[in-house]
C-alpha cells in the first residue's frame, strides 16, 4: 500500500477534493471514494500526511457498516479493487484499501452526533449554561462523565474552513422534516448504541461520534464514514477516569499538541514534526487492531 494525499485519475470526473475523502462519478448512480492520508484539524488542513490514516478509516467504516447493516442500509456496492471497473486498474496500487464504489446519494442537510459521554464542544457548552443542543443536562456533571442516556445532538453541515453549527432536535426536524428528522435520530442512536457495546467489549469507550445519512431511491441509507478516529472519540476504558480529558485512539492527541503550540487556529498550520505523525498514525492502527482484531495489511 502507498501514502496517498491527492490522486489524480483521469478516467472519471473529479466531482470533489474534500478534507479528506477524493470522489470522482463513475457513472450516473456511481461514485468512487478514495480515502487519503490527508490530515486536517480545527478545520485546518495539516501539512503533512498521517501515513495509512485512510486505509484506517475505510476499512473501519466498511467493519462497522456491515455490522449496522441491520439496522440501516448503506451506500456500499464494492471495496474489492480487483473488482472495480477495468478504468481503474491503472491505480489499482493507488485505491487498495482505501476506495470504495458506491451508490450516489442525495446527502441529508444535518450532521447526526450522539454523546454518550460529555467532551470537547459539548462540555464547553455544558459549561456556559448547563445544556447541549437544547438538552438540559444534570447539575455538577464533571468533563468526561458518562451520561445516563446518550443524547442526540445534530448540526448543520459547514463548507470546509467553516465551522458545523451545533443545533436543536427541533430544529433539525424542521430542516429535515419530521419523519426523517424522528427516524435518522433513532437510528443514530441505534446505531451508537450497537457500537458502544461491542467496543466496550474490546475495551474501548465510544465517547461520542457522527454519522450521515443519504436519500437513495427514496430510503434512509447510511453514508460516508462510519465510527472512525476522525468521527468519534475513542478512550481507553481501562484508563477512564472522569474529571479531565482522556488519552484516546483518534486525532484528539494532535488537537492536544496544536492547542499547545503558539498558534491562532488559522492556516498555515504548525509543522508537524515527526514524533507527531508517527504517534498520530500508531493510534489510528491500533483503534483499528482492537476493534476489529486484525492487522491492518500495510506491506
Amino acid at each position: 500500500m502507498k501514502i496517498i494525499t491527492r490522486t489524480g485519475i483521469n478516467a472519471f470526473p473529479l466531482l470533489s477534493r474534500g478534507k479528506v475523502r477524493d470522489i470522482y462519478a463513475v457513472d450516473d448512480k456511481t461514485l468512487l471514494i478514495v480515502t487519503t492520508d490527508r490530515m486536517s484539524a480545527f478545520d485546518v488542513m495539516m501539512s503533512r500526511p498521517i501515513p495509512y490514516k485512510g486505509v484506517v478509516l475505510n476499512q473501519i467504516t466498511l467493519f462497522w457498516m456491515d455490522m449496522f447493516k441491520d439496522i440501516v442500509p448503506n451506500h456500499i456496492l464494492e471495496s474489492d479493487v480487483n473488482k472495480f471497473p477495468q478504468e481503474l486498474q491503472p491505480w489499482a496500487d493507488q485505491l487498495e484499501g482505501r476506495a470504495v464504489l458506491v451508490r450516489r446519494a442525495r446527502p441529508l442537510p444535518v450532521e447526526c452526533i450522539v454523546r454518550g459521554y460529555i467532551s470537547g464542544s459539548g462540555w464547553k457548552s455544558y459549561q456556559e449554561d448547563g445544556t447541549i443542543c437544547g438538552h438540559k443536562l444534570p447539575a455538577g456533571l464533571k468533563e468526561s462523565d458518562k451520561l445516563e442516556e446518550p443524547i442526540f445532538t445534530p448540526s448543520t453541515k459547514a463548507q470546509f474552513g467553516q465551522h458545523d453549527e451545533n443545533i436543536t432536535v427541533d430544529c433539525a426536524r424542521t430542516l429535515l422534516g419530521e419523519e426523517t428528522g424522528r427516524a435518522v435520530e433513532e437510528m443514530t442512536l441505534a446505531i451508537y448504541k450497537k457500537g458502544r457495546d461491542y467496543a466496550a467489549s474490546r475495551g474501548i469507550i465510544v465517547a461520542d461520534t457522527k454519522l450521515e445519512f443519504g436519500i437513495i431511491d427514496g430510503t434512509l441509507h447510511l453514508i460516508d464514514e462510519v465510527l472512525t478516529p476522525d468521527s468519534s472519540r475513542f478512550w481507553p476504558a481501562a484508563s477512564y477516569e472522569p474529571g479531565h480529558s482522556q488519552p484516546s485512539f483518534d486525532k484528539q492527541y494532535l488537537r492536544d499538541w496544536l492547542k499547545a503550540q503558539p498558534w491562532d487556529m488559522q492556516p498555515p498550520a504548525p509543522a508537524l514534526p515527526d514524533e507527531v505523525v508517527e504517534a498520530t498514525a500508531a493510534k489510528y492502527q491500533e483503534a483499528y487492531r482492537i476493534l476489529t482484531g486484525r492487522e491492518l495489511g500495510i506491506h
